[in-house]
């Protein structure tokens, strides 16, 4: 059978690939909000790929949530869950600024044992690793994943980075961790930054640019983190 996928199509069917579980609603939003009747054109779109073998779902969900053809997870599996909560991240993030560079599931170290943040981007021009705590650790677990962090940045590996800027020194990404608890974690090499949100983050550095309004007009600067606001 002979079909053409339009470039929305191959859109779609590559952010499913990257985010591996994306609910209905958050396609409606990323991709058909600007037509006349948004639910019913993505609905369309989606039986359509479903059809033609491009896509998986799980009705297990409501909205129902779609999947690679080649997912290795089950479609009751409670990791769909934790991409699902990647995903909640990255959109909140596209209110403010589309990310760049997005790696779900990043394995920096490219081996077993080493740091696995949930997201890395290139956010408003600075560079993160995003855990998202959906349960909550004790405090000697999430120091040992920050000790982790630590080793990787005197590895020095990190230099190397695809992502690195060309013109300028690189950088080690600052670790975002989106929870509800704050944990009394430490690192002297490296910024960690604790919100229950990206809503929280901007905030917080919206409040940090008025305060410096007169130094540094349009941006804010902590300890090697900058965000542009604008």
């Amino acid at each position: 059978m002979s079909f053409r996928l339009s470039q929305r199509d191959k859109d779609i069917i590559g952010f499913i690939n990257q985010f591996r579980a994306v609910d209905r609603d958050s396609l409606v939003e990323l991709f058909f909000k600007q037509l006349k009747s948004p639910v019913n054109a993505c609905n369309s779109v989606m039986v359509r790929l479903y059809r033609l073998g491009l896509i998986e779902r799980t009705q297990q969900y409501s909205p129902t949530v779609y999947l690679p053809v080649d997912a290795k997870i089950k479609k009751n599996s409670q990791k769909i869950l934790h991409f699902l909560s990647i995903l909640e991240i990255y959109k909140q993030m596209c209110t403010y600024s589309t990310p760049k560079h997005v790696i779900v599931e990043d394995k920096p170290t490219g081996r077993k044992g080493g740091i696995e943040p949930d997201l890395f981007c290139i956010f408003k021009g600075s560079p993160f690793w995003i855990e998202i705590q959906r349960n909550q650790y004790s405090e000697q677990k999430m120091q040992a994943k920050i000790n982790l962090y630590e080793e990787f940045f005197f590895s020095d590996e990190w230099q190397a980075s695809h992502w690195q800027p060309e013109d300028r020194p690189a950088l080690f990404p600052s670790i975002i961790l989106i929870t509800p608890v704050r944990y009394a974690v430490n690192s002297e090499h490296i910024r960690i930054i604790q919100v229950a949100s990206i809503h929280e983050l901007m905030e917080k550095y919206k409040n940090s640019a008025k305060q410096e309004r007169q130094v540094r007009p349009r941006l804010s600067s902590s300890n090697g983190i900058k965000i542009n606001l604008t």
